[in-house]
Formats: C-alpha cells, structure tokens, sequence
C-alpha cells in the first residue's frame, strides 16, 4: 500500500533483482556501508498514522499511471485550465511518465498556458508589456556584448529576440490584419 509510514515489500526478491540487472544491491552488505553503525530503523518517527489523512480534492487532480492513487498532498495553485488543462490531462491519462510523449505534452502545455496568459492579459484594461516585463530595456543598458561573453549557449542567442519579441510581433501583424478586414467591411 503506497504513503504508509511503513516500508513497502520489494516486488522481487533481492535475488531475482540481482540476477536481472547487474551490480543490483551492492549495497546491502552492511559491511560496505559507513553509515550501518549508526543507522537504526527502532526509534520513533513521530507520525501518529499509518496512511495519512490525504488533502481534499476539490477538482480533479492530475495522476500519473503509475500511482495507484493521488498522493497525500498536492498543489493547488494552479488549477489546470483551458486548453492547456486539457493537454496536461490527456498526458497524465494516456502516457507514461517514463516516456518522452508524457513530457513533451506537458512542456506544450506549458506553452499553451503561457499564450492563454498573454491573451488573457490583452482582455484586461492593463495588458502585459513587452518592453518592460521582457528586460529588453536593460539587455544594450547593462554590458551587453561582456553579459553575453562565455555562455555555452552562442550559437543560440541570435534566436533570443525571435523568441521573446516574435510572438508580439506577430500578434500586432494579426491585429492590423483584422483591423484592415474590418475596415474594407464597413
């Protein structure tokens, strides 16, 4: 039973696991490990349950394939939501999180959340700025060739700006474009 206070059995025996992969358990002698003579498994732990009493959900939470169940504890401050709630919930029903897909879905969906952000903000009466809030302004302010100097990253900077001021730019050439359509209209 998974989050009990005790250790749960191993679904092989040391031996099967030793013959399967090799230089499994090297470990286990006592005499190859320093800490043995001060490790002691008979002191409390202080936790008055077996199975902790496991926090409200009060939506449905992501849950990988591999867990029986929920964890006892989990966040809460970003529920998943929209678009990219969706992606995240077909990632955590579908894959693995031992594969690539898994992963590569829920960095999409960070994207897709990122996008819905910034759509969000252009609904509000304070939309985002993408001068300030970018640190664009202070990029030719604070050394910009010696800040730059020595980074492993070289051959990628020239893609720093396209990636930072891109998807503004190609919002405000959908925003004319629309603009320009709906002024023909009229």
């Amino acid at each position: 039973m998974p989050y009990t206070a005790d250790k749960p059995p191993l679904p092989e025996s040391p031996d099967e696991l030793r013959a399967r992969i090799p230089g499994w358990g090297a470990d286990l002698d006592p005499a190859d490990r320093p800490q043995v003579p001060r490790e002691r498994f008979d002191l409390p732990t202080g936790a008055h349950w077996d199975l902790p009493d496991p926090q409200p959900e009060t939506y449905p939470r992501e849950r990988s394939i591999e867990h029986e169940r929920l964890t006892p504890v989990f966040g809460t401050a970003q529920p998943p939501r929209g678009l990219s709630g969706v992606i995240r919930r077909y990632s955590y029903e579908r894959f693995s999180e031992a594969r690539a897909a898994h992963w590569l879905l829920l960095i999409a969906a960070d994207r897709v959340d990122a996008a819905e952000a910034h759509l969000r903000s252009m609904a509000t009466l304070r939309p985002d700025n993408p001068i300030t809030q970018t640190g664009v302004l202070s990029e030719p302010r604070r050394h910009p060739v010696a800040s730059r100097r020595g980074r492993v990253d070289v051959r990628h900077q020239v893609l720093d700006p396209l990636i930072v001021a891109g998807p503004w730019v190609a919002g405000a050439l959908v925003a004319v474009a629309a603009a320009r359509a709906a002024r023909r209209r009229s």
